[in-house]
């Protein structure tokens, strides 16, 4: 019997049928008591095992890929309810990988807590604003060990040998036979929805479900229109016998981000064995030892070139250039990198006149594959840098794809010595980085990189605390709108507008806008996928994702600590305190001086339980940058869990009193257990749009006033959804 509107459903009222099915309705109700609406599925009779063993299953997950049960009455569940479309094809193959690892993220959860899902198909996968959701669990098997849990021993038609349970078009061989089904059997699944995600079609479409399921056991789908690497990954999913297919969902998920294809980002990468190179910054052989920015900027334009040439692997600066002042043999640092060739040299500079030696190298063998010596005037160093990507690109036997504008040679060397310091992340460095890109811009107003520059300069200054967001924003946000008049196509200033969206208007729908414009730049630095990842992922509670995002720019950057941190701010968001502290320790050998990583082990060692340690790494990341005001409520925060609540209170009343660093201040005034005076400080940190607020659903600091309905307000005036802890 189907409920009409206003019926009533234990204390939930329905308000619409969204769909039937044989096994029941789907409704969508309202919870009055926590004002939110929910998606009811109410059983048919006959299914009623069927729904408790759902309804265990997904209680068993907790990943903001799977829909959520919230509650479970008599022939009812009650879950998330989710405003989204079913998945469908044909899709670019950018947004097709991108859709296909986040139901990667969502199986392995699953995978992992021993559930199959045994139904996955399109139908039960939805697409959000906020990306994909897997439903319906109805059909799903818990195992331990290989068994069925004593909880869920087969009981009638459940799971009765050689009865076939699914859709037809979606099975894999051994569920048409009726055999048992593990995780292999959602792989195959997986391969037909991916294959009809890239086509449109179905792999297996025949006339009836007799003649499909044949096809399934029998016949190879018609050929894909895609890339060969993805072509391989569907192929290998759709392998008749289990044993052929991917083992685990994990592989597949590692196999589509060697991809690097995500729903933003349409570069496909190449594989792990493809050829690779970093370029180490050019040693500086002039008598002026200033001159060091200079080899630097020609090894990075060098970099920059050769990262235009599709299938060749590229390092990134922050991890190439970090082998300056290491004793480490070339093998050793290439062998750290993962990557085959070295590109090294060297300049000395002697007025107008410039000598440029260069020469790749076979990390592993050590032998020369190409070298030469330039000797030219100050002038050609755009040709020079051009020769050099061309040999390299033919040594490697790639195509060099073409340069960019060409600037004034003063504005870019001015520029060069701006990127130089700002690379420092100490106030002194970044003042000096504001004098070069400036006067890069007297000199040349036209040239859209310093003002990205200064963009990055001005949202630094606030990300890091030196300067107050509020003063900080303006002139972030006017910088970066002249980068993108210049050039539409700047990642750098569209990146910076996307953070600025987020942390200033909370208008997620312009930061998710500005987001995508800066990852359709190929190849997308590591900073790019930083910023959205720390910016706008985690704040809307997308953790995997942000992890994801740390990844892929990881591969590119292994030894970024900036995309260290990040990636520990992730595992930390997730309440994941263990690995938290040893992901930072394994960070913290890259760069002992690091602040900002002893500030995160800090807090995750505080909330581990290991209060003295965290004491000792706050105390730490302090004396490292005594301007990180963040660090000191950290710290003050810290010490009042440790019990010297006065502590605590006398630096919240502090912070309170020269009204900055609100957030802080709240930080330490909830530590102290003064909650009114913690929503006071919280209120003005959003009147200042203090970028910190922004993870206030992530610090666990807050975890017991989330149910104050201050806590719920200050949620909603952030455009921010209430996410349950």
């Amino acid at each position: 019997m189907q409920h009409a509107p206003g019926d009533k459903l234990g204390p939930y009222e329905i308000v619409s049928l969204i769909g039937t099915g044989g096994m029941g309705e789907v409704y969508k109700a309202h919870d009055a008591r926590l004002e939110r609406d929910v998606a009811i599925k109410v059983s048919a009779q006959q299914f009623g095992i069927r729904f408790e063993r759902e309804a265990r299953a997904i209680a068993a997950l907790n990943h903001s890929r799977i829909c959520q049960v919230y509650d479970v009455g008599p022939n009812y569940l009650v879950m998330e309810f989710i405003e989204g479309v079913p998945l469908s094809g044909p899709l670019p193959i950018n947004r097709a990988v991108g859709q296909a690892l986040q139901i990667c993220e969502a199986l392995e959860a699953a995978h992992k807590k021993d559930i199959t899902h045994r139904d996955l198909k399109p139908e039960n996968i939805l697409v959000t604003d906020d990306g994909i959701k897997l439903l319906d669990f109805g059909l799903a098997k818990r195992t331990v060990s290989g068994r069925a849990p004593a909880s869920e021993a087969v009981t009638g038609d459940l799971t009765v040998p050689g009865l076939v349970l699914g859709t037809a078009a979606y099975m894999s061989p051994e569920q048409a036979r009726g055999e048992e089904a593990d995780g292999r059997s959602d792989i195959f699944s997986f391969g037909l929805v991916f294959y009809e995600m890239l086509s449109g079609k179905r792999a297996f479409s025949k006339k009836s479900a007799i003649e499909t399921i044949a096809a399934i056991m029998r016949d190879e789908p018609a050929p894909l229109d895609s890339p060969p690497a993805v072509c391989a990954i569907v192929n290998r999913c759709l392998g008749k016998a289990p044993a052929d297919r991917f083992q685990t969902i994990g592989e597949v998920r590692a196999a589509l981000e060697r991809l690097q294809v995500t729903a933003e980002h349409p570069t496909v990468a190449p594989p792990p064995d493809a050829p690779s190179i970093a370029v180490l910054p050019f040693a500086n052989l002039s008598p002026d030892k200033e001159n060091e920015y200079f080899g630097d900027g020609l090894a990075e334009e060098i970099l920059n070139l050769l990262s235009r040439i599709p299938g060749l692997k590229v390092i990134a600066r922050t991890s190439a250039f970090s082998i300056r002042g290491r004793e480490s043999s070339l093998r050793e640092f290439a062998e750290r990198l993962n990557v085959q060739t070295v590109l090294e040299g060297s300049v000395r500079r002697a007025g107008n006149r410039i000598r440029v030696t260069a020469q790749l190298v076979n990390a592993a063998t050590g032998l020369q594959l190409w070298a030469e010596r330039y000797d030219r005037e100050l002038t050609h160093i755009f040709d020079i840098q051009d020769e050099i990507g061309q040999a390299i690109a033919d040594a490697l036997k790639f195509r060099l794809a073409p340069g960019a504008r060409t600037p004034n040679i003063e504005a870019w060397q001015s520029y060069l010595k701006g990127v130089y310091y700002q690379a420092r992340l100490t106030p002194e460095g970044m003042a000096k980085a504001r004098e070069f890109f400036e006067h890069a811009l007297e000199v040349d107003p036209n040239y859209a990189l310093p003002y990205s520059g200064l963009a990055g300069y001005y949202y630094s200054l606030a990300g890091l605390g030196i300067k107050p967001a509020g003063d900080m924003t303006p002139l972030a946000r006017s910088a970066a709108e002249k980068a993108i008049a210049l050039d539409p196509a700047n990642g750098q200033a569209h990146s910076v507008l996307g953070a600025l969206a987020a942390s200033s208007d909370y208008d997620w729908g312009a930061a998710r806008s500005h987001h995508r414009q800066a990852l359709a730049a190929d190849p997308v630095a590591g900073s790019i996928r930083h910023r959205y990842a720390q910016f706008y992922l985690l704040p809307l509670g997308r953790t995997e994702d942000a992890i994801t995002q740390c990844r892929l720019a990881l591969e590119t950057d292994p030894l970024s600590l900036p995309l260290h941190f990040c990636m520990a701010c992730c595992l930390y968001t997730a309440r994941r305190y263990k690995e938290t502290i040893d992901y930072a320790r394994k960070a913290i050998e890259i760069d002992p001086n690091f602040y900002f990583m002893w500030a995160t082990m800090g807090l995750a060692q505080l909330h581990a339980g290991l209060v003295q340690d965290a004491l000792e790494s706050l105390q730490r990341a302090v004396a490292l940058a005594p301007w990180f005001e963040m660090g000191r409520a950290y710290l003050a925060a810290a010490a009042c869990e440790a019990g010297d609540r006065k502590a605590g209170l006398d630096y919240a009343q502090k912070l309170a009193a020269s009204n900055r660093q609100m957030t802080g201040a709240a930080l330490c005034f909830g530590a102290a257990g003064e909650v009114d005076s913690m929503f006071d400080a919280l209120h003005e940190a959003w009147l200042q749009r203090d970028w910190n607020l922004l993870f206030v659903q992530s610090a666990p600091f807050f975890d017991p006033y989330r149910a104050d309905p201050r806590y719920q307000a200050l949620l909603q005036s952030m455009n921010l959804p209430a996410a349950a802890r």
